[in-house]
């Protein structure tokens, strides 16, 4: 697949990986539609990247949680763009505890229902919508396309991330099944699964815990954004690769 003039959704684009994968694909002449539940800030990516060379760029302010939402917002995109190429399923969220603690015996928290079920709409359950979502409008434009799916290192298993590791195994194994349904379509699948980002995030940790943080990666650095984005591209314009999970990590193995 060409990037340039080619039309791609990015979900999770108002700040940190989504907006870092919007702008390369800017630079190299795509047209996006920018989604996010942070309208104001996804106005600042989409500023971005019409600066950077956007052919087209429009931002939408949507709750990919919500079924009825996201059909609207699919049925936009290609009424305004004409098309959809391509789909970046990135929007995720955290939500960290232990399944349970307990000290001296007693009982003192566990991961609530709601922590457990606010990662799981928001990281796999807005993964389904979106991604059912554009295969469908990609099938019924006769439009060759690619989705891919924002994995995790954490997807292996991490403490305090009962849910979240769950969310992230899980997209990782819906690109691979929709890899094998979607083909005779001509539509790929795949994930790629990033170690520890500088993203705003990581970068907000306590220098000390950062630096130890650093120190324990093969590499001896945290990855930078764009070195996603950079996977995120290959990805796109390779059309033999589908159905498998690129790794971004540093060498890092959990």
């Amino acid at each position: 697949m060409k990037i340039k003039s080619s039309t791609f959704a990015i979900t999770g684009a108002a700040r940190g990986l989504g907006a870092a994968m919007a702008t390369r694909l800017a630079s190299k002449g795509a047209s996006l539609a920018l989604i996010d539940i942070d309208l104001d800030s996804l106005e600042s990516t989409a500023a971005q990247c019409r600066a950077a060379g956007a052919k087209q760029v429009a931002p939408y302010g949507v709750n990919v949680t919500s079924e009825p939402d996201v059909e609207a917002l699919f049925d936009q995109v290609v009424e305004d763009f004409g098309a959809l190429n391509g789909l970046v399923n990135n929007a995720g969220i955290t939500r960290d505890a232990l399944l349970v603690k307990y000290k001296d015996g007693k009982l003192v928290s566990k991961m609530s229902l709601q922590q457990w079920q606010s990662v799981i709409d928001v990281n796999l359950t807005a993964v389904f919508l979106c991604g059912r979502e554009a295969a469908a409008r990609m099938i019924q434009n006769k439009t060759q396309g690619c989705i891919i799916n924002i994995s995790s290192v954490s997807r292996h298993g991490n403490i305090g991330q009962t849910n979240y590791s769950a969310s992230k195994a899980g997209v990782e194994s819906m690109a691979v099944v929709w890899a094998k349904e979607l083909a005779r379509y001509g539509i790929r699948a795949a994930s790629i699964a990033p170690g520890f980002i500088g993203t705003e995030m990581v970068q907000s940790m306590k220098p000390e815990a950062l630096e130890k943080l650093q120190s324990a990666l093969p590499l001896g650095t945290i990855g930078d954004p764009d070195q996603i984005a950079s996977a995120v591209e290959f990805i796109f314009e390779n059309d033999y690769v589908s159905g498998r999970c690129i790794e971004v990590d540093g060498a890092l193995r959990v």
